[in-house]
Order: C-alpha cells, then sequence, then structure tokens
C-alpha cells in the first residue's frame, strides 16, 4: 500500500470515527435541545412553512431612462429553496441510502425519518439566524454561518477560518466527487451496449461539456443559478418520484411487508445481542445527517440570499426543504430498494441494488434512465455547492477579481474530477465536513436564543392576524443587524397597508 493510499485509509477511518462518537452524539442532542427550546416548530409550523416558500421577492428599478425595468431585489423564497434542495439532493440520496440499508438493514430508514425530524429545528435555526444576519451584495443578499459567526459572536477572524474550509470542502472537494459521479454513471449506461473502455475519449468529452455547462451557468452570476435550480430541481423530484410510484405500483403488495421490515427491524431484540441495533442507529442517524444537512451550515449560505419580510420566514422555508430530501426523495431510493430486496445482505452494496432493482422492474433500458437521474443529482448538487462556496467568498473579499477565480477554480475542478480519481480528495473532506458541522452546531446552540425571540416576534404578529414583516427596530437589542431597515420591506409593509384597506 503506497503513502496516498495508506493516508486515505486512516482518514476514511477517522471520519468514521469523528462522526460516530462526536458528530453524531452533537447533532441528536442539540436537535432535542433545539426542538425542546423552539417549542417542536419543526412539526407545529408546517402549514406556515408552505405559506411561506410562496413569498415573492421585493421589486426594484435598475437600468436608466427609458430603459430603466423592474427585476427581483434578490431570490424568492422558493429560488433559495431550489437552490439548497439542488445542493443537498445528491447522489447520496440514491446510493447513500441504499448503501445505509445495505449496511444497517431495513432498519436504518426509520433512523433516518426520526433524525430527520429531530434535525428539522437545527435548521431553522441556521436559517432565521443567516437571514438576520445577511449583508447586501450585488444581485442577491449573502449571509451564512462565516456572517453570523462575525456579527453574533463578534469574531471576524474565525468566521474567515469557518470560511475558508467551508469553501475547500464543499465547493472544491464536493464539486470533483460529483463530476466524478456524473461520469460514471454515463459509463454504467453505456456499458449496456458496448465496453466503455474501448471509448478512452469518452471521460475527457464529458468533463469538457461539463464544465463548459458549469461556466455558462455560474458565470451568469447567483440570480441564473437560482433560475437553473428551480426549473432543474422540481423536474428531477418529478422523475424521480414517478420511477418510486411505478416500482411500488408494480409491487404494491410488498408494500406491508416493506413498511413492516422498516419498522420491526428499527428495534429488532435480537440485534442487540450482535451489536447490531447499533449498526441501524448508527447508518440511519449518520445518512439522515450527511443527506438534509440540517445544522451542518451548508444550507444557511443560501438562505440568506431569499428576499422575505421577516427571518423567520426562510428558516421555515429551510425546514420543509430537510423533509424533502428526506421524507421524500431519500424515501423513494428505500422502497425501491426493500421492495425488490426481502433480504437486503444479498443485494449487494449501495448503488448496485438500485440498479438491480430499476433493471429487474423495468428492463435494462433502465440503466439509461438512472444515468439522467444521477447526472441531474450531481449537477444540481455542483450549482449548489458553488453557491455555497461563492457566499463564503463574498464574507472573505467583495473583490470581483477574487470571485472570478474563483469561478474558474470551481470549472477546473469539474474537468478534473470527470477524469481522475478523487478518493483521496473525497476522504479530506469527509473529515473536513465534521469539523464544518460541530463548529456550526455549536455557534447556532449559543445564538438561539436570538433567533427563538425572532419566532415569538413573528407568532406575535400572526396571532394579530398580520402577515409578519420584520424591521430591525422591533429588536433594537439584538446588534449588528446590517439589513431589515425599513428599505428592505418596504414592498411588504406597503402590501400590507393595501391588505388592510381593502
Amino acid at each position: 500500500m503506497n503513502p496516498l493510499e495508506s493516508l486515505n485509509e486512516f482518514l476514511g477511518n477517522a471520519e468514521g470515527w469523528l462522526w460516530t462518537w462526536a458528530g453524531m452524539p452533537v447533532v441528536v442532542v442539540l436537535g432535542i435541545y433545539f426542538t425542546i427550546r423552539s417549542g417542536a416548530v419543526q412539526v407545529r409550523m408546517i402549514p406556515a412553512m408552505f405559506g411561506a416558500i410562496t413569498q415573492k421577492a421585493q421589486r426594484e428599478e435598475v437600468g436608466h431612462g427609458s430603459r430603466r425595468t423592474e427585476r427581483a431585489k434578490s431570490l424568492s423564497a422558493f429560488q433559495a429553496f431550489s437552490v439548497s434542495a439542488a445542493a443537498r439532493v445528491g447522489t447520496g440520496n440514491i446510493s447513500g441510502v441504499a448503501g445505509a440499508i445495505f449496511l444497517g438493514g431495513p432498519g436504518a430508514v426509520l433512523w433516518m425519518w426520526i433524525m430527520c425530524v429531530v434535525s428539522g429545528a437545527a435548521s431553522f435555526i441556521e436559517s432565521t439566524l443567516a437571514q438576520l444576519w445577511k449583508v447586501r451584495a450585488d444581485d442577491t443578499y449573502k449571509g451564512g454561518p462565516a456572517f453570523y459567526i462575525h456579527r453574533g459572536l463578534g469574531s471576524r477572524g474565525f468566521g474567515a477560518f469557518f470560511a475558508v474550509l467551508f469553501i475547500f470542502c464543499f465547493a472544491f472537494a464536493f464539486t470533483s466527487l460529483q463530476a466524478n459521479t456524473i461520469v460514471d454513471a454515463v459509463s454504467g449506461a453505456v456499458a449496456v451496449y458496448t465496453d466503455p473502455e474501448g471509448l478512452p475519449w469518452l471521460a475527457p468529452v464529458l468533463g469538457i461539456l461539463l464544465a463548459l455547462l458549469t461556466a455558462g451557468i455560474i458565470f451568469g452570476g447567483m440570480r441564473r443559478v437560482a433560475d437553473v435550480a428551480q426549473n432543474m430541481v422540481p423536474i428531477m423530484a418529478a422523475l424521480y418520484l414517478l420511477i418510486g410510484i411505478i416500482i411500488v405500483g408494480m409491487n404494491f403488495s410488498e408494500l406491508p411487508r416493506v413498511l413492516g421490515q422498516i419498522v420491526v427491524e428499527a428495534f429488532n431484540p435480537q440485534a442487540v445481542i450482535g451489536g447490531g441495533l447499533g449498526a441501524v442507529i448508527v447508518n440511519g442517524v449518520q445518512r439522515g445527517m450527511l443527506s438534509n444537512e440540517a445544522g451542518m451550515g451548508s444550507v444557511p449560505n443560501v438562505a440568506a440570499t431569499s428576499s422575505v419580510s421577516h427571518p423567520v420566514k426562510q428558516g421555515l422555508v429551510q425546514t420543509l426543504g430537510v423533509y424533502f430530501d428526506t421524507l421524500l426523495i431519500c424515501s423513494i431510493t428505500a422502497f425501491i430498494v426493500l421492495v425488490s430486496f426481502p433480504d437486503v445482505s444479498a443485494g449487494g452494496e449501495g448503488l448496485v441494488m438500485v440498479q438491480e432493482s430499476l433493471s429487474s422492474n423495468l428492463g435494462a433500458w433502465s440503466a439509461v434512465l438512472l444515468a439522467v437521474i444521477m447526472f441531474l443529482l450531481a449537477f444540481t448538487s455542483v450549482l449548489g455547492n458553488f453557491s455555497y462556496g461563492e457566499a463564503n467568498m463574498h464574507f472573505l473579499t467583495s473583490k470581483r477579481g477574487w470571485h472570478i477565480a474563483f469561478g474558474v477554480a470551481v470549472v477546473a475542478l469539474v474537468l478534473m474530477g470527470s477524469v481522475i480519481a478523487v478518493d483521496l480528495a473525497w476522504t479530506i473532506a469527509g473529515v473536513s465536513m465534521v469539523f464544518i458541522a460541530l463548529i456550526n452546531l455549536v455557534v447556532i446552540a449559543i445564538l438561539a436564543p436570538t433567533a427563538i425571540k425572532l419566532l415569538r416576534h413573528y407568532n406575535a404578529q400572526r396571532a394579530q392576524g398580520l402577515d409578519p414583516i420584520f424591521v430591525a427596530s422591533d429588536l433594537p437589542e439584538i446588534k449588528n443587524v446590517e439589513v431589515w431597515v425599513n428599505e428592505d420591506v418596504c414592498d411588504y409593509q406597503d402590501e400590507r397597508k393595501l391588505a388592510e384597506q381593502s
């Protein structure tokens, strides 16, 4: 074993140990704390989540003279939801969930669902804080953990450290991985008809096409990224949901057995004897954490970009995103696997079970269909991860030259990830992600009282029958708030006045 392979193995073991003994306990304990502190906001306010996601962004006039037109002041609530969904819904929702079932059994799915509900409160807290301490930028607002570390805790240096670590992990390493996944998926589809090794040009050509496609979108700014995301994410979700419904429908008689397996094996007394119950819980909880990213500090970077009338609204919208990712997309994968494999130990690891379930139910051509789905999942994740990194670049510097260099680096890593193995980069990023999550969770635990104060402010207005609006002067004890002055919510105030008059 060469030194790089040894390093990769060591870091892989370290990542597993950190998630099991540090990441998971902290996420679970703080998830319960946030749930209690917020009055189970992630369950109690589900109807308000659907109301908040429909809010339109404020409008502003741009241009000069006769060329003056109106455009959105920033992203709408749904656009921010779509960009965050693009990043959090990735290939892990297929291969990762199938892998969790293979390692932990069907019972891991129930723990994944439980983790989703518990961690929804953490998502609410972090996204609300990101909205509160966002700042103005050229085409959207910007914000995220680096910003609320700086403005909430008063430490710009620590915020800068977080931003650099985050850019490396999400914008660079994970981008390479997603590009590599796209090439693997396409090669898998080609393998149905011919040997991909006889097509040595396939990976480089795909890499160039992906790089050009990525460049054409990200250099158009966050508005273009948001436009693409809000169109691709619903298509991606609808396509995968349709496949799941078809396969479950073809195996409808198996559905009671699948649901029974999920519930019974989550608490299987026999599993306790061999330590198997621990594997069930760890794999389910860990998959839930890595999939929906609740509390991990990634989604707030996008949550801050939207123009809403109250910070709590985007907190609610992003909590809905947790459910979209896990209860919808991950569950589809679970049902696709379990209807075809009553005994998951006989199915093969991860993606293999998904591929075999599709081919046994739909035919060999489904390899092409899976490649299309994997492309959509991976490419939207590239765009979402770029948006994460771009927010942190804005924290570090507003100089356009650095942002162009960042965009060039992302495009280069898409090309590189398409043609070379990225195992070590993925492992290093995995370890980095544990530290990112732990830092963010501790920070939002410290700042949680501020988010709860905003929630009370929001609910007080709802109790009066009003559409909640927040202005910084409403809670003057909260310091370092740049946005949320009258000009940032004037459209919403006008709308409220018109509604009251009518």
